[in-house]
């Protein structure tokens, strides 16, 4: 059962920075792409940031050179740097992996990053 467990969220200021993990487990097999997504109410999830087993990143444009992604492949763990964050960042943050040819895309629970002061 493959599982993707989230850490990090949290409060902060404006211009604060926070670093979310997000470790997959449950599978012998390195995930193809892994990547962050947020979603505010009302709103349909977004991508925020995603990176290759190679290393390759995309960035969404509202985020780029302020975020920064990461991955160590022995630990299946992703990271997502953000750093000077602002009001318009908060959202639950979602973690996504998949894996194989077919690409089976697995999600975690979320946690919640609120920027405000």
């Amino acid at each position: 059962q493959v599982q993707l467990v989230e850490s990090g969220g949290g409060l902060v200021q404006p211009g604060g920075s926070l670093r979310l993990s997000c470790a997959a487990s449950g599978s012998i097999f390195r995930p193809n792409a892994m990547g962050w997504y947020r979603q505010t109410p009302g709103k349909m999830r977004e991508l925020v940031a995603d990176i290759t087993s190679g290393g390759s990143t995309n960035y969404a444009d509202s985020v780029k050179g302020r975020f920064t992604i990461s991955r160590d492949n022995v630990k299946n763990t992703v990271y997502l740097q953000m750093n000077s964050l602002k009001p318009e960042d908060t959202a639950v943050y979602y973690c996504n992996a998949n894996w194989g040819i077919a690409a089976i895309e697995y999600w975690g629970q979320g946690t919640q990053v609120t920027v405000s002061s």
